[in-house]
């Protein structure tokens, strides 16, 4: 337990030939920088510092944006607490045991500990159950850091039982208050033009870390650098992406919306992000394929085509040549007439059919291979429609005695204007044969 603290007796330290980003980071509340709708004197965590009550909270944000540093901040600014920092990638269950011990020690001592758990999520469903009768009974107060969404990771028996405060990605203006800080704190100018500090910027991605690190390497030039030099001599940060997290299901989500929403430009924003991630054409064109499907439907069923069309383009070129076929289907897809019919009669059907899921279909359309079978009506009263006048027979298909449903509505647009006029077409027809048919029963002798 080398790193537990009482923040009540906490000694200065000489940190001089500690690096800029140990320097920088914020020792009190109101120093974090980009998070005030959190840290602010009316922010959320105001009343928890002020009644000195902490029982389990999650921050859940980006790298870069203060996670760490708020977790730490949060304990200094409470009263009788002690505080212990883990890691879940390098901790496990005999660890936790052994902190949920010394929690109830603290306690009988009149002592909090809070334990601050940086990535959180890395944690199992079963470790993750083991905080909840510690936290329910005040043992500890609980301070979970996550860059993934806690509503996949995170047991929902503890997410109920905690805060969630979400760090924001910080902006542009953050960003430059922490090199302004840098230069203060160092003493050091920063010897670029506005130009090259809008690059530095650019190139953290909003994540503080990688700034300060980048702003220490221009330090250690002690001297003027132009914009040119600076992209040779600085290695380009790398977007952060990660395929199986929140990053990964936010970009493809823009792309699918911006396309849903009939705008080209911001589709083609959107996947120019996700190419330059790195992130996998096939992913983007299945979901492209998707939204030919969900989206687009049979307002322009071509695009459906075009989309398969410009995937096997895209498997003879690769990238980067091929790139352009997921332009061609962004493009194609934005600017498409639209229609969720087809989704929405999906849905509508399989609520339907999950309520009606021991009818049987009627006799009349069932195959009767078999005498036996002929016996029981099998088939009895089949209408071959295309024997009859139109091709079209008007029966009914639908289980006996079920009121007939409608799942498809078409929409007057594309080429659903088409199978509106179709769809119109055979339910009046169906109407009046059904009419007749029910006149010629009503006409029957009772005795026949």
């Amino acid at each position: 337990m080398s790193d537990l603290f009482d923040f009540n007796n906490v000694k200065a330290v000489d940190n001089q030939s500690r690096p800029l980003s140990y320097k920088l980071r914020p020792e009190r509340m109101k120093d974090l920088i980009g998070q005030d709708h959190i840290t602010s004197k009316t922010g959320p965590l105001h009343n928890i510092i002020k009644n000195n009550n902490l029982s389990s909270i999650i921050l859940w944000g980006p790298p870069g944006t203060g996670k760490t540093s708020l977790a730490r901040i949060i304990p200094k600014e409470l009263k009788q607490v002690y505080f212990h920092e883990i890691s879940a990638v390098s901790s496990g269950t005999s660890d936790l045991k052994e902190i949920f011990k010394l929690g109830k020690d603290l306690l009988k001592k009149g002592k909090k500990l809070i334990l601050f758990v940086d990535e959180f999520h890395y944690f199992n469903k079963l470790q993750q159950d083991m905080f909840l009768p510690f936290v329910e009974e005040g043992v500890l107060g609980l301070i979970g850091a996550t860059s993934q969404n806690p509503s996949f990771q995170i047991n929902s028996a503890l997410l109920s039982r905690s805060l969630i405060y979400q760090l924001n990605v910080l902006s542009e203006e953050s960003l430059k208050k922490i090199i302004l800080r840098a230069e203060k704190l160092s003493q050091n100018k920063l010897l670029l033009e506005n130009d090259g500090k809008k690059l530095l910027i650019q190139m953290s991605g909003g994540d503080a870390r990688i700034l300060i690190n980048l702003v220490e390497q221009i330090f250690s030039f002690n001297r003027k650098i132009d914009i040119h030099e600076l992209k040779k001599v600085l290695s380009l940060n790398i977007p952060k992406h990660d395929k199986s997290g929140d990053n990964h299901y936010g970009l493809i989500s823009a792309i699918h919306k911006s396309i849903r929403g009939s705008d080209p430009d911001a589709g083609l924003f959107w996947l120019a992000r996700a190419l330059n991630a790195g992130e996998d054409p096939h992913f983007i064109f299945r979901r492209l394929l998707r939204i030919s499907i969900e989206d687009v439907g049979l307002a322009n069923p071509d695009t459906q085509k075009q989309v398969l069309d410009s995937w096997r383009s895209y498997e003879r070129l690769g990238s980067p040549e091929g790139d352009i076929t997921l332009v061609m289907s962004v493009i194609a897809l934005s600017l498409s007439p639209k229609s969720n019919s087809v989704y929405l009669a999906e849905k509508e059907s399989q609520k339907f059919a999950k309520k009606h899921n021991t009818e049987q279909p009627p006799r009349h359309i069932l195959n009767s291979p078999t005498a036996l079978m002929d016996s029981f009506g099998y088939g009895l009263g089949y209408k071959y429609d295309h024997d009859l006048k139109g091709g079209f027979s008007g029966q009914n298909y639908f289980p006996d005695g079920i009121k007939r449903p409608i799942f498809y509505h078409p929409i007057e647009r594309g080429y659903e204007r088409e199978l509106k006029k179709r769809v119109s077409y055979f339910s009046r027809l169906r109407n009046k044969i059904q009419q007749s048919d029910n006149e010629i029963k009503r006409n029957i002798p009772k005795n026949e």
